[in-house]
């Protein structure tokens, strides 16, 4: 079983706050860098709560 089937596993039912805590922990980084790799950050965080499904039912953001 690999890290991310475990974090699935373990956070199954939680993914409003899994969402939450990628969204905080993001934030933090950006305050951090200062905006640097805001945009790097924003993309690490889509792809996370994507993998953890953590934002089912909403569409994915489209790329351009």
């Amino acid at each position: 079983m690999s890290v991310m089937d475990k974090l699935k596993q373990m956070l199954s039912g939680h993914g409003d706050k899994a969402g939450k805590g990628i969204d905080k922990g993001g934030d933090m980084l950006d305050e951090r860098t200062q905006g640097k790799y805001s945009g790097q950050v924003d993309s690490a965080q889509d792809r996370l709560k994507g993998q953890l499904g953590s934002d089912q039912g909403k569409e994915p953001p489209h790329r351009q």
